[in-house]
């Protein structure tokens, strides 16, 4: 053996196109771990929209049982990575993805209703611009509500109104924008 095998970065093994680093592997294990514990979270209506095979639903089903129990979920959603590893989890990955574009967008509706109602209640000519952009919608529980909900605002009262007009405009802002 001579001196220049040994020099550091030269190692033959390290050249090879299909080596993988061992940190490299455990980055892949955590990331799978952490898809299990994504669908350990998720109910077990969302999770009958994601791919999995028989073996995954049944630990999904025990980690819902183990809930409690936090060292055994612990150890049940390591379990649940090292079922991950020996299966394709491209789909599984693409049907979370599109669950969670799902609530994103629905979360930015409502807060699009929000800013509206709040809008409507602080800006009196925000009346006209919502119903200029939604000329669907009914203009005198409009004002009714909008009236309503600064009352009790004003008198410190439920705010019954205030969620009616939630109720009123968020259907007409939802059909604005797919419609």
């Amino acid at each position: 053996m001579t001196e220049t095998e040994f020099k550091y970065g030269d190692s033959k093994w390290l050249d090879q196109p299909d080596h993988i680093s061992k940190s490299q592997i455990k980055r892949e294990m955590h990331a799978l771990q952490a898809l299990g514990e994504e669908l350990v979270a998720l109910s077990p209506a969302a999770r009958a929209k994601v791919p999995l095979d028989e073996e995954l639903v049944d630990a999904l089903e025990l980690a819902d049982k183990l809930a409690k129990k936090r060292e055994a979920l612990r150890r049940h959603i390591q379990f649940i990575g090292r079922l991950m590893r020996t299966r394709d989890v491209e789909q599984i990955e693409q049907a979370l993805a599109v669950m969670r574009n799902t609530k994103q967008a629905a979360d930015k509706q409502f807060h699009r209703v929000e800013k509206w109602r709040e809008k409507l209640l602080t800006n009196d000519d925000a009346l006209t611009e919502f119903v200029a952009a939604y000329p669907d919608i009914e203009i005198q529980q409009l004002r009714l509500l909008i009236r309503q909900a600064k009352k009790e605002q004003e008198k410190e009262q439920p705010p019954k109104a205030y969620r009616e007009l939630f109720q009123l405009i968020r259907p007409v802002i939802m059909d604005g924008e797919n419609g």
